[in-house]
């Protein structure tokens, strides 16, 4: 039997979290002087705080970790916990390595020797003939799905010259979830349409236009800076905002190489 104390070293945690673990039922003494009220703990228990310790540090929470070490002999729902436990820690870096991305863009902006400035114009852009796929996805981000669609229901477009590809928002509001999102582009020659991808010639719309060189993390200031000068100007929105992607992920993987046009339709 080891004190408590003995214990907490050869365990490396304190007598504080010890007890904590005692009050929650996570780890309990072996035995309870019941004078003294000292704690004890068998020397087999050293196996399990190791686990305890080794759980925590995969980032487990101690409700988990109770639940866990009932089961710790049932490999398969170890193994469950484990994968689930993967899946998050995976999000989450991927989240970060978002944010890292745009503290980076963020601080090269920051180093730029003057101030970035976006300029709009008015122009119409005309008639064109277009495959088409219309789809609810999940998120913005998402955007590729359509795009997906589009290479593998036609395999064999022709595009135009100069090909024009965008993607046109259609909720009145920003959404969290199932966003509706229409992605074009101008081809030439003549199609059946599949599945999802429609062909139809697109009327031509006058917009407010600004091109936006670099990362769409930029993309916030870029509809800010149109919204205003639309107002500025006397104009008034009259239809859904679009993208048109002149270089997009497809042809580089560098994002200060994207070149995005940002399009909102006036009258």
């Amino acid at each position: 039997m080891l004190k408590i104390g003995d214990f907490s070293k050869l365990s490396r945690v304190s007598i504080r979290m010890l007890r904590h673990y005692d009050d929650i039922g996570l780890l309990k003494p072996a035995e309870i002087d019941e004078f003294s009220g000292y704690r004890y703990y068998h020397e087999e228990q050293l196996f399990t705080i190791g686990r305890i310790t080794a759980l925590k540090d995969m980032g487990f929470s101690l409700a988990d970790i109770i639940k866990m070490l009932d089961n710790y002999d049932d490999k398969e729902m170890m193994d469950n916990f484990f994968s689930e436990r993967q899946k998050e820690l995976s999000k989450l870096s991927e989240e970060t390595q978002y944010k890292l991305m745009l503290l980076d863009s963020a601080r090269k902006r920051l180093r730029k020797e003057q101030n970035m400035s976006y300029d709009v114009t008015v122009k119409t852009i005309p008639e064109r003939y277009a495959a088409t796929v219309h789809m609810i996805v999940p998120r913005y981000e998402d955007e590729g799905m359509l795009w997906s669609t589009m290479r593998n229901e036609c395999n064999n477009l022709n595009p135009s010259d100069p090909c024009l590809a965008a993607a046109e928002f259609l909720d009145d509001e920003y959404k969290e979830e199932n966003v509706e999102i229409i992605a074009w582009m101008t081809v030439k020659g003549t199609y059946t349409d599949t599945e999802h991808v429609k062909f139809k010639s697109l009327p031509a719309v006058k917009v407010a236009s600004c091109i936006l060189k670099g990362s769409y993390d930029q993309m916030g200031e870029v509809y800010a800076t149109v919204a205003s000068w639309i107002k500025e100007n006397g104009y008034k929105m009259n239809g859904h905002m679009f993208n048109i992607y002149h270089v997009s992920p497809a042809q580089t993987q560098n994002p200060d190489e994207y070149v995005t046009e940002v399009c909102f339709p006036v009258e």
